[in-house]
């Protein structure tokens, strides 16, 4: 390995709720429920050290559950620098994960919203090979500033930065420009298909590949169990396959694939091999419940 992974975002709570029938307005609908660790940020920090990547976490959490996330990054051999706020309550998504494996998500962003540049620590770059920054610190403005921050002092060092965009829902919000104009100083993008649509404006997914690849120098498309497109500034799009598996829930696909890929390309994969290393955990994490790789922890079934 070529240096450290830094990654900064979000340290979530998830509540997964698997419901084998359609949920039933005001009503109850039965539901397999359980509570694990989560967050965009931390699931790719833990897939890219379960790769062999030493990963590094920069995020900001309640003292609800300050101690068990902790613990539980550990576990997942991520070194966590967490902010603890002391007013305002970790993040909590509830992720409500139909028959065909594919999830919806209700989110109250708490404490995540507020981390911003008060919470850097220039150190964190020390070693570091690479810098991973979670597309939820650009819905915020603390987030913003803070992304910002960190791309240019990963910059004028040499540093790599990518940017997984995270929601389509919070983009559209934000406005796309908006959100294109704030990714000042990132040269790898890893939308999943739907952000790359959306971001790029093409309707089909190898013209969205190579837009985005154009103007960051590096993007990677997930396309679900069909893959991945790898474009980068002054090459042909190519297509890596996907890896079969059995989907039980989908939360957490495209942290693993980030997660891996960032860990392959540490090592010095090129950007086709680290997208099939990607598309290998993506289909791990597919297969089972919840975002990260396989931990200890309170809450789990």
């Amino acid at each position: 390995m070529s240096g450290a992974l830094l990654v900064v975002g979000d340290v979530v709570t998830d509540v997964v709720a698997r419901h084998g029938r359609p949920l039933a307005p005001g009503t109850d609908t039965a539901a397999r429920i359980s509570v694990r660790p989560g967050g965009a940020g931390a699931n790719a920090a833990a897939w890219a050290a379960r790769a062999g990547a030493e990963v590094r976490l920069l995020g900001r959490v309640g003292t609800d559950s300050a101690d068990w996330h902790r613990e539980e990054l550990l576990a997942a051999g991520v070194r966590p620098s967490l902010v603890v706020d002391p007013d305002t309550p970790t993040a909590v998504v509830i992720a409500l994960v139909d028959a065909e494996a594919e999830r919806t998500f209700v989110t109250d962003s708490g404490a995540t919203a507020l981390l911003g540049p008060a919470d850097w620590d220039p150190g964190l770059l020390a070693g570091a090979g690479r810098v991973h920054l979670s597309g939820y610190l650009y819905f915020t403005e603390p987030g913003r500033r803070l992304a910002g921050l960190v791309a240019l002092e990963a910059g004028r060092r040499g540093l790599p930065v990518s940017v997984d965009p995270a929601s389509t829902g919070f983009i559209e919000r934000m406005g796309r420009e908006a959100f294109l104009a704030a990714l000042g100083g990132v040269g790898t993008l890893l939308p999943n298909l739907s952000e790359a649509l959306l971001l790029s404006g093409e309707a089909e997914p190898g013209a969205a590949a190579r837009v985005l690849g154009e103007r960051y120098g590096e993007a990677v498309v997930t396309l679900g169990c069909e893959g991945a497109l790898v474009a980068r500034v002054g090459e042909p799009v190519a297509r890596v396959a996907g890896v079969p598996a059995t989907a039980v829930d989908t939360t957490g696909a495209g942290d693993a694939f980030a997660g891996a890929y960032l860990a392959g390309r540490l090592r010095g994969e090129s950007p086709v091999e680290a997208a099939r290393s990607g598309c290998a955990a993506g289909a791990e994490a597919v297969a089972r419940v919840g975002g990260r790789p396989a931990a200890g922890g309170p809450g789990r079934r």
